[in-house]
C-alpha cells in the first residue's frame, strides 16, 4: 500500500496460500533490530529488540517501512497472532482517537462499526487518555482483540510495506493494496487492468449547427466537450456545450439549429394575408402582403418581414371602411345610426324619425354605399292637424297655433259670461294623435257648497234657484245640553261661497285636570277636552302608591266629581352598616324610600364580600343580599427549614393584623426579619427568612496526610465531621476527628503528620514530662525535638480544649485517655 492509495478496507482480500514467514535482519536500521513476515509484495515488519511510544513506533515504520499496520479482516488477524511471536507488552497498530473518533491513521478514515476488533469492555478509556491502539498477540485471553492505551506506554511497532509503487494504474485509477499483489479501481471514465484504456462516446454529426470540441483524451472519448452556436437568424434548440460521460452517453441530445420565429401574424380585420415561408411559417425570411375587402382601404405598410431579431418590419397595418358625407337629423326630427366599420363610413344605415305630433314625410332609412355615397334622398317633418274648434254657448273661444291653423301644438281657452260657471276644461290642446285634449266645455249658474249639519244640532234651508245655489238660506240651532257657537244663518253669494263661517255645538267645559307628582293621567273625552262626560283616570309611576280616588268625571254643571289625589314613594325597611363597615345612602323620595340608594364599605384591612350598593325596588324591597366585610387574606407562611413559627392572629389564620415571629434550631442563624406581619393590601412584611447553618473555618488536610470530611448542612457548617490520616512512614500528632459545633468553632485544632523516627520516639511521645522529653532529644534531630516540645507545652491546652466539659463542644465526646491518644 503506497501514500497515494492509502488503506481501504474495501480492497484487502486475503490469500492464505501465498503466505510464509523469514527473518531478516536489516543492517540499515540503527534503533534495533527488525524482523519480517514477508509475503510476496505486501510485508509485515516489527521491531524485535526496541519499544516505543505509539509516535516512536510510527516514525519508525514510516521512516524504514510504510506505515503502522491497519487490519481490516479476521484472516489477517489469524494470521498476526499465529505468525507474530509473544511479547509482554504487545504491539502497536495503526488505530488513533482524533477528534474524539477512532481513525486509521494512514487513510485518516474513520473506524467502521463493523471493522472493530475489541475485546471485551474495551474501549474503556479508563485514565481519560487512552488515545491509542495495541494488539493482543498470543494472550491467554481474547487473543488477536484490540484495547486502547496510554499512547506513551512502550510497545512493539508492528509496521507494513506497501505493494503499489508511486504513480501506478496509468495515474486513472486508485491503486488497492492486495496479500501478495494489488488491483486497480479505475476512476470513472477508465478501464483496463492499469486504467490504461478511455471511455469512447459515439462521434457528433449536428445537423445545421457549428461545433467545436476539445478532446483531452482522444476523440469523442471520456471528458471530450463540444460547443455549438448557429448561423445569424437561427436559435439553438438544446445545450449549448456536450462532455463525453463515463457511461460512454453525452451529457445531453446533439442540438440542432432552427429558425428564429416570429410572433404569427393575422390578417386585418375586412382584410386578408398573403405570406411566403422560407424556413418555416412565420420564420426568420417569412414575408406577408396585406390587402382589404371592398369598401375598405388600407391604412399601413402593405407588406412585412420577419428579421433576424425574432420581429416583423413596420407596424400592423388595418383596413378602414370608405367614409360618407356626415348626416343630420330633420327639423323637428331625430336620426338614429348603426355603424359597423365606422361613423358614416360604409356599412352605416341611418334611420329618420320624428318628434311627437310630427309625421315623415321621405325614407325612413339611409345607407353608406362603397362609393362614400349616400342611398335615398333627405326626408323631412311636418305638424299632424285636428279638427276646428267652435265656442260654446253662453261662452268666447281663444286659440294660439305655434305649428299651423289648429294643428300639433294649437290651444284653444273657453270662458263664460257673468253669472254663469264653465262647466268642463278651461283650455283644450291638439296632440300628436290629431285629437284635442278633453271634452267640450259648457257654462251654467254658480252652486255653494252642499251644508250639513252641525254635530249635536239641527239645520233648516230655503232654495230660491235650486239646492244649495245662489240666494240659498240655512239656519242652525243646537240639541238640549250644547251650546251654538258661530253665526245662526248663512246664505249663498254669487261667487260660490256661504257669509260666515260654519257653526258647531260644543258640550259644556270643566276646568282642565294635571296629573299628580309621580303620576299618570289617562283621560277619554267624548265630546272635548275636559268637556262634560270626559272621566279622567289617576295612576302612579313605579315605585309610588295613590292616595285618593281612582278617577274623576265632568258633569253637566262644569265641576268634577271627588277630590284631588296624589302618590306617594313606597318605603323600605331601614338598612344599618355592617361590622366592621360604614354605610352611607341617598333618599330621592324619603328616608330608605324608592330610589334610596346605599353603598357600602369597610374599613382599612378588611374586604367587603358581596354588593357594594343596594338600591329601593319599587316592589319596597332591596336589591340584592345584605353584603359584609372579612379581614383580607395573606397567604399562609411556611416555617423555614430548621426553624420555628409562632404565630398570632386577630382577624382569622394569615389575615388582616395576624404576626408571625421565626427562630431557629441550635447551630442555625435566621438570615432575614424575625418577625412579618400580614398587612391591609394582603401581603406580609419583610422577605421569608431562611436558617442558614452556622459555618466553622475551611479545614486542609495536613502535609503528608489526608482528611476525608462529612457535611450535613453544607461545607465545614454546622455538624460537619472531618477525620485525619497519615501517609505511610508518618504518625499523626493531633486529634483524629473534629467536629464543627453550634458556636461556629472546630471541636481542636487540625493534626499535623510527622516521620515516624523510630520505637524510641514512639516511647517518647508517650511521656507528658520535661525531663523524658530532655533525654530523648539526645537522639532526635533539633527541628524534630522543637515540634514535640512545642506539641508537649501545648498539652495542657490542648486538653482543655478537647474537654468534654468544654463550652467548644458536645459533652462527652472526649476524654483524657483519648486526648492522650490523638497526641
Amino acid at each position: 500500500m503506497g501514500t497515494a492509495a492509502g488503506l481501504r478496507s474495501a480492497g484487502r482480500t486475503w490469500a492464505p496460500g501465498s503466505r510464509g514467514i523469514s527473518y531478516l535482519g536489516i543492517a540499515a536500521v540503527t534503533w534495533a533490530a527488525v524482523t519480517r513476515l514477508e509475503v510476496g509484495a505486501w510485508t509485515y515488519h516489527y521491531s524485535d529488540q526496541g519499544d516505543y511510544t505509539w509516535e516512536q513506533a510510527r516514525n519508525y515504520c514510516q521512516t524504514f517501512f510504510t506505515d503502522l499496520v491497519a487490519i481490516q479482516n479476521k484472516q489477517e488477524i489469524e494470521y498476526l497472532n499465529e505468525s507474530l511471536p509473544f511479547h509482554g507488552r504487545y504491539y502497536w497498530i495503526g488505530i488513533r482517537k482524533l477528534g474524539g473518533i477512532w481513525t486509521w491513521v494512514g487513510t485518516r478514515k474513520a473506524l467502521t462499526k463493523e471493522a472493530e476488533n475489541w475485546a471485551a469492555g474495551e474501549p474503556n478509556n479508563r485514565r481519560s487518555n487512552q488515545d491509542c491502539v495495541e494488539i493482543y498477540i498470543k494472550r491467554q485471553r481474547e487473543s488477536g482483540k484490540w484495547n486502547d492505551e496510554p499512547c506513551n506506554r512502550r510497545k512493539k511497532a508492528l509496521c507494513y510495506r506497501a505493494s503499489c509503487q508511486p504513480f501506478p494504474c496509468s495515474q486513472r485509477g486508485e491503486c488497492v493494496e492486495t496479500i501478495g499483489s494489488y488491483r486497480c479501481e479505475c476512476y470513472p471514465g477508465f478501464r483496463g487492468p492499469e486504467c490504461e484504456d478511455v471511455v469512447r462516446c459515439a462521434k457528433l454529426e449536428p445537423r445545421g449547427a457549428r461545433m467545436n470540441c476539445s478532446h483531452p483524451f482522444g476523440d469523442f472519448s471520456y471528458n471530450s466537450t463540444c460547443t455549438f452556436e448557429c448561423q445569424e437568424g437561427f436559435e439553438r434548440r438544446g445545450a449549448g456545450m456536450l462532455r463525453c460521460l463515463p457511461s460512454q452517453q453525452w451529457s445531453a441530445e446533439t442540438p440542432t439549429c432552427t429558425a428564429i420565429a416570429c410572433p404569427v401574424l393575422s390578417a386585418p380585420d375586412r382584410g386578408e394575408l398573403n405570406c411566403s415561408h422560407h424556413h418555416g411559417d412565420f420564420t426568420f425570411g417569412s414575408t406577408c402582403a396585406f390587402s382589404c375587402q371592398m369598401g375598405f382601404v388600407l391604412i399601413g405598410p402593405e407588406s412585412r418581414e420577419c428579421t433576424a431579431t425574432g420581429t416583423w418590419t413596420g407596424d400592423s397595418p388595418h383596413c378602414e371602411a370608405t367614409a360618407c358625407p356626415v348626416l343630420g337629423a330633420p327639423d323637428r326630427g331625430k336620426l338614429n345610426c348603426s355603424h359597423p366599420h365606422g361613423n358614416f363610413a360604409f356599412g352605416s344605415t341611418c334611420t329618420f324619425s320624428c318628434q311627437t305630433g310630427f309625421a315623415l314625410m321621405g325614407p325612413e332609412s339611409r345607407e353608406c354605399t362603397a362609393t362614400g355615397t349616400w342611398a335615398g334622398d333627405s326626408p323631412r317633418c311636418e305638424a299632424i292637424t285636428c279638427p276646428v274648434l267652435s265656442a260654446p254657448d253662453q261662452g268666447e273661444l281663444n286659440c294660439s297655433h305655434p305649428h299651423g291653423n289648429f294643428a300639433f301644438g294649437s290651444t284653444c281657452a273657453f270662458s263664460c259670461q257673468t253669472g254663469f260657471v264653465l262647466m268642463g276644461p278651461e283650455s283644450r290642446e291638439c296632440t300628436a294623435m290629431g285629437t284635442w285634449t278633453g271634452d267640450s266645455p259648457r257654462c251654467e249658474a254658480i252652486a255653494c257648497p252642499v251644508l250639513s249639519t252641525p254635530d249635536r244640532g239641527k239645520l233648516n234651508c230655503s232654495h230660491l234657484h235650486g239646492d244649495f245655489t245662489f240666494g240659498s238660506t240655512c239656519a242652525f240651532s243646537c240639541q238640549a245640553g250644547f251650546v251654538l257657537m258661530g253665526l245662526e244663518s248663512r246664505e249663498c253669494t254669487a261667487t260660490g261661497t256661504w257669509t260666515g263661517n260654519s257653526p258647531r255645538c260644543e258640550a259644556i267645559a270643566c276646568p282642565a285636570l294635571s296629573a299628580p307628582v309621580r303620576g299618570k293621567l289617562n283621560c277619554s273625552h267624548p265630546h272635548g277636552n275636559f268637556a262634560f262626560g270626559s272621566t279622567c283616570a289617576f295612576s302612579c309611576q313605579m315605585g309610588f302608591a295613590l292616595m285618593g280616588p281612582e278617577s274623576r268625571e265632568c258633569t253637566a254643571t262644569g265641576t268634577w266629581t271627588g277630590d284631588a289625589p296624589r302618590c306617594e314613594a313606597i318605603a323600605c325597611p331601614v338598612l344599618s352598616a355592617p361590622d366592621r363597615g360604614e354605610l352611607n345612602c341617598s333618599h330621592l323620595h324619603g328616608d330608605f324610600t324608592f330610589g334610596s340608594t346605599c353603598a357600602f364599605s369597610c374599613q382599612t384591612g378588611f374586604v367587603l364580600m358581596g354588593p357594594e350598593s343596594r338600591e329601593c325596588a319599587a316592589t319596597g324591597t332591596w336589591t340584592r343580599d345584605s353584603p359584609h366585610c372579612e379581614a383580607i387574606k395573606c397567604s399562609a407562611l411556611a416555617t423555614p427549614k430548621m426553624g420555628q413559627t409562632a404565630c398570632s392572629h386577630l382577624h382569622g389564620d394569615f389575615a388582616f393584623g395576624s404576626t408571625c415571629s421565626f427562630s431557629c434550631q441550635m447551630g442555625f442563624v435566621l438570615m432575614g426579619p424575625e418577625s412579618r406581619k400580614c398587612t391591609a393590601m394582603g401581603t406580609w412584611t419583610g422577605d421569608a427568612p431562611q436558617c442558614k447553618a452556622v459555618s466553622c473555618p475551611v479545614l486542609d488536610a495536613p502535609s503528608r496526610g489526608q482528611m476525608n470530611c462529612s457535611h450535613m448542612h453544607g461545607n465545614f457548617t454546622y455538624n460537619s465531621m472531618c477525620t485525619f490520616s497519615c501517609e505511610e512512614g508518618f504518625v499523626r500528632v493531633g486529634a483524629e476527628v473534629l467536629w464543627c459545633v453550634a458556636t461556629g468553632n472546630w471541636t481542636g485544632h487540625p493534626p499535623a503528620c510527622a516521620e515516624d523516627a523510630a520505637p524510641f520516639l514512639k516511647q517518647v511521645l508517650a511521656y507528658s514530662s520535661g525531663t523524658a522529653l530532655a533525654v530523648a532529644g539526645i537522639v532526635l534531630s533539633g527541628t524534630l525535638i522543637a515540634l514535640l516540645a512545642k506539641r508537649l507545652s501545648n498539652r495542657e491546652e490542648k486538653k482543655k480544649l478537647l474537654n468534654p466539659t468544654s463550652d467548644l463542644g458536645s459533652p462527652g465526646i472526649f476524654t483524657n485517655a483519648a486526648y492522650d491518644a490523638n497526641l
